[in-house]
């Protein structure tokens, strides 16, 4: 059996055994399910990507990928914060962090028993992400002082550490942004109660305020200058990791929609033996096979040291935008039982918005494709 076959067989069994029957209460509670955190850190999901000398299991795009789809597939809540954690909380800890980071932070995280955040977007820096950061880190004789604000960063209420990019030189424009790690419970740092939303409730955001919150000289991450060169070095990996959740979505949503589309029954029969329901299930199906290949062909590209800037960028808007597609379909196929909490639709429904953010707005993408093509 090869390794992805055997990765996506574990993590699925941990998703309809472990996770699935927990979803909705993750959901209704909206706190940050612990106990899960802690599974997960055992069974190896955050270490996944990561060398075996750390405690990890050195897998490649595709595998990290399957796993992304099969937690998305249980519970998007808990997809999301293990896809942070696993890729862009710890990426920037692993690469560029001291000795004494990875000691400190990074193995503990790997390991689930710490939570490590990645601090990018800002209240004017969003899609305009190299132009809108106003965070700042002046240089100082024994480190340097960060002062602004960011916003929607992902697990921050009960972080141990941020990666935060932030401004060093305002004349060198993207050179002049670099990756800075800031402890919890440094002065200077306030973190806002969690954000009141939409979907993936469970794993919680909050802004965090930087006000003269001095850091040390060595909690510079990578080289000076290379700050958006470091990070545009994974924004095909996190392209397809929005694109793998997506699917998981999708998938989720489709199995519920079949499942029901069994059991249901009007006048007299099952209605989808209604050619209505039947239409729905046909691109709903049809989409989530487009998407499996895409993203697949995607990680493959990855996995091979190619260049995927087109791939990826089509495999998150398309996908994403299945995921919203299929989510509402569903819906319409659970008639007026979608408005209900009891069923998950309307949890899918909720959860798909956040896909269309994430790694870039699908309108964003769209003209990132549309360069690659020769525009």
């Amino acid at each position: 059996m090869k390794s992805e076959e055997l990765l996506r067989k574990t993590i699925s069994r941990f998703v309809d055994n472990e996770l699935i029957p927990v979803a909705r209460e993750i959901d209704e509670k909206d706190e940050f399910p612990w106990d899960m955190f802690r599974k997960l850190g055992a069974l190896g999901a955050y270490g996944l990507r990561y060398p075996k000398e750390y405690g990890g299991a050195n897998a490649n795009n595709t595998m990290f990928c399957i796993m992304c789809e099969e937690l998305a597939r249980g519970s998007m809540a808990v997809a999301a914060f293990t896809a942070m954690q696993c890729l862009m909380g710890t990426n920037f800890i692993f690469r560029y962090g001291t000795a004494q980071h990875k000691e400190k932070f990074f193995i503990p995280a790997i390991k689930g028993e710490k939570v490590v955040a990645f601090a990018l977007t800002e209240p004017e820096a969003g899609t305009d992400l190299f132009g809108g950061v106003h965070t700042t880190a002046q240089k100082v004789e024994d480190g340097y002082i960060l002062n602004g604000m960011k916003t929607w960063i992902t697990n921050a209420p009960y972080a141990d550490c941020f990666t935060v990019l932030c401004q060093t030189d305002k004349t060198k424009g993207a050179k002049g942004l670099n990756f800075f790690l800031v402890e919890k419970g440094t002065p200077g740092l306030s973190i806002s109660p969690k954000f009141s939303k939409l979907g993936t409730k469970g794993t919680d955001v909050s802004e965090l305020a930087f006000e003269n919150c001095h850091i040390p000289l060595e909690n510079q991450l990578g080289a000076d200058g290379r700050g958006i060169s470091n990070l545009t070095a994974i924004l095909a990996e996190i392209r397809i990791m929005t694109a793998a959740l997506s699917l998981g979505l999708a998938r989720a949503a489709f199995d519920a929609s079949v499942q029901y589309a069994k059991e249901r029954v009007q006048f007299n029969k099952p209605i989808g033996k209604f050619q209505a329901i039947q239409l729905k299930i046909g691109t709903m199906a049809t989409e989530i096979e487009a998407s499996k290949h895409l993203l697949y062909h995607t990680t493959k590209l990855l996995d091979e040291g190619k260049q995927c800037t087109k791939e990826a960028s089509m495999a998150k808007y398309f996908i994403s935008e299945v995921a919203c597609r299929a989510a509402d379909e569903a819906t319409r196929i659970f008639g007026a039982y979608a408005y209900s909490m009891e069923y998950p639709v309307q949890r899918f429904y909720r959860d798909t918005r956040f896909l269309l953010y994430g790694g870039g707005t699908s309108e964003i993408l769209q003209t990132i494709i549309a360069k690659e093509v020769g525009l």
